[in-house]
């Protein structure tokens, strides 16, 4: 076991649990304590030389919380001023199907089908957009197609929702 090994075992529990205190979540007490540690692992060498490292990495999970808790504050604030009546998107059978039809494809092929064969962009302007090349762009619509016409293909005769 190497010597950051050894000091994260013997430190991080103790670190959840005052950042716990700090936080009031224990999912975002872990969530700061690990990014401290991550962010030691890249200064070990310079840490590991003080006399008390855990001091160092419970400054910065302690600052990770408060920037947390800011920019959650920003939040909430930004949400107050737009008020509660959000407009409600329209989510009609046919974006319902749409959104069923696109999650059949890897998630980075989504957007290039949505753009390009829904919205009937050029694929120069998807491209653009989406700050690709153009051939990445035309890559992904063929392979989107095919895996839509691989699964559709696949699926028993009627099996497709009324709303598609």
């Amino acid at each position: 076991m190497t010597d950051f090994e050894e000091f994260y075992q013997s430190t991080y529990t103790r670190l959840v649990g005052q950042l716990f205190s700090v936080t009031g979540s224990l999912e975002q007490a872990e969530d700061v304590v690990q990014e401290a540690f991550v962010r030691a692992l890249g200064r070990w060498s310079r840490i590991q030389a003080y006399e008390v490292p855990e001091l160092w990495v419970r400054r910065v999970a302690i600052n990770l919380a408060i920037s947390d808790l800011r920019r959650f504050r920003r939040r909430a604030a930004a949400l107050l001023r737009l008020g509660t009546q959000r407009p409600l998107p329209q989510l009609t059978p046919q974006t319902v199907g749409l959104a069923e039809m696109l999650h059949r494809v890897p998630v980075n092929q989504r957007p290039v089908l949505l753009l390009h064969d829904v919205l009937d962009l050029p694929i120069e302007q998807v491209a653009e957009q989406l700050g690709l090349p153009v051939s990445t762009v035309r890559g992904r619509l063929a392979r989107a197609r095919a895996k839509l016409a691989r699964e559709l293909a696949a699926e028993p005769e009627g099996a497709l929702s009324p709303h598609e």
